[in-house]
């Protein structure tokens, strides 16, 4: 689960992780993590990974509504696609950029209707050696540190095959690769990162681009949400991998 908690790097200091990150925000709203102290005095900032049972039941149960849907499997897989969407836009760009931000201190806000935004209140983390390392360093982080805990967690509210959910992290990092600008590091890091478990397994680049092994469940969003691009259950030629 966990192949780069074992990795050691230099440290980054943390003026140089929040330029960094002042830096990838610009690429757009997906890539912004912010940094200023200020924010602490905004109550409405929790924790990530949301770790408390009763909020996600909640949040699901919010997330249903918004999308129309009774199913809490529904509602709970999009939830999860989406959260991990919002962190590997960030932490991949700047892994590209020589740092892999430390998420010890990452916090979240979100309300129906305003997306979802991110708040480091500790700025850190070390320089990466390459794409390799770039990519054990971002999977220690995102997957062991953020996604794990949160899928265990969301585990006690709705039940998800470990399937549907780590191929929803997939898919969400395969097409963080279509925001912002094109960038061959980045690329390269998203390719080293789904070789890595829990990734593994869940999918793989084609003629057509990415294509998971799983549902995300969304065609089951009424009136007929229809699949995703990169869905198995999609009929594809023989050029669809």
């Amino acid at each position: 689960m966990t192949p780069s908690s074992r990795v050691v790097a230099e440290s980054a200091e943390p003026g140089e992780v929040a330029g960094i990150l002042r830096d990838v925000g610009r690429l757009g709203p997906f890539f912004e993590i912010r940094t200023d102290p200020a924010e602490e005095a905004d109550p409405t900032w929790r924790p990530f990974p949301e770790t408390d049972r009763a909020r996600l039941t909640d949040l699901t149960a919010r997330y249903a509504e918004r999308l129309g849907t009774s199913e809490r499997r529904v509602a709970a897989s999009i939830l999860f696609q989406g959260l991990a969407s919002r962190l590997w836009s960030p932490m991949v760009a700047a892994a590209a950029r020589g740092v892999v931000p430390d998420l010890a201190g990452l916090h979240w806000r979100w309300a129906p209707g305003a997306p979802v935004a991110l708040w480091l209140a500790a700025p850190g983390g070390r320089r990466t050696g390459g794409t390799d390392d770039a990519a054990r360093l971002v999977h220690d982080q995102v997957v062991a540190r953020a996604l794990a805990p949160l899928r265990d967690t969301l585990a006690d509210v709705v039940r998800l095959a470990d399937g549907l959910v780590w191929g929803n992290a997939a898919s969400a990092l395969a097409g963080s690769l279509n925001v912002g600008p094109r960038d061959p590091a980045r690329a390269a890091i998203v390719r080293a990162l789904l070789a890595l478990p829990p990734l593994d397994g869940t999918g793989g680049f084609g003629p057509a681009g990415f294509v998971r092994r799983s549902c995300c469940l969304y065609y089951r969003v009424p009136p007929g949400g229809g699949m995703c691009g990169d869905c198995a259950l999609l009929r594809r030629g023989p050029s669809g991998g």
